[in-house]
């Protein structure tokens, strides 16, 4: 932390920013927000055609979805060591 109160991304030999990840929660943002994709598709196509069961479970994966990527940045936030990513 610097003396301003931000944190400072460190940097490696080529410049890239080093931040502390684990595979796995770099996965699950990462599919995580490709699945948003196709659930927002299944949602307005539901609401296009009037199907409210598929609307409701597309609706509901979302949720799951983004309580999932939320979580897993969260995991990311709070390690203080880790891989860099």
């Amino acid at each position: 932390m610097s003396e301003n109160g931000r944190w400072h991304e460190e940097r490696d030999r080529k410049g890239h920013a080093m931040v502390p990840a684990t595979p796995r929660d770099v996965v699950h943002i990462r599919v995580g927000s490709f699945l948003l994709v196709f659930l927002f598709a299944f949602t307005v196509l539901g609401i296009l055609t009037q199907a409210p069961v598929m609307t409701g479970v597309a609706v509901a994966f979302a949720v799951v979805t983004v309580v999932d990527i939320v979580l897993a940045i969260r995991r990311q936030k709070q390690r203080s060591d880790g891989e860099a990513g």
